[in-house]
């Protein structure tokens, strides 16, 4: 999937969060709420509670994930609590709030793609 512009990203942004409302009956309030999703999703261990700090980590998980898609990171196993870990392949471009958010989303919604292939 190639997107090329903002309004492409808004609306395939606009079409996950949809999509997500539809299977879990809430719609995620932005994209920190979309990478807590993955990030539960990609440890594992099903919906629990999480300390902030695990929340934290649970979303820096996400966008490990989200980023190893275009080859940013690079997935290094598991951690002695099971957690998984990811080592920096490249460097990730350098961008405004706005432009660094945008980025993540265009990333998001090829993971949230991939799950339907």
């Amino acid at each position: 999937m190639s997107i090329v512009n903002e309004e492409n990203i808004d609306k395939a942004w606009d079409e996950l969060l949809n999509q997500i409302d539809s299977l879990v009956g809430k719609r995620p309030a932005d994209l920190n709420a979309v990478l807590f999703l993955i990030g539960v999703q990609e440890l594992g261990t099903g919906p629990k509670r999480f300390s902030k700090e695990a929340k934290q980590d649970l979303m820096h998980i996400a966008v490990c994930r989200v980023l190893s898609i275009a080859g940013y990171y690079t997935y290094d196993g598991l951690d002695k609590d099971g957690w998984p870990r990811w080592e920096l392949a490249k460097p990730i471009p350098h961008g405004d709030l706005f432009a660094q958010e945008s980025f993540l989303k265009q990333y998001v919604i090829q993971y949230f793609e991939s799950l339907l292939v």
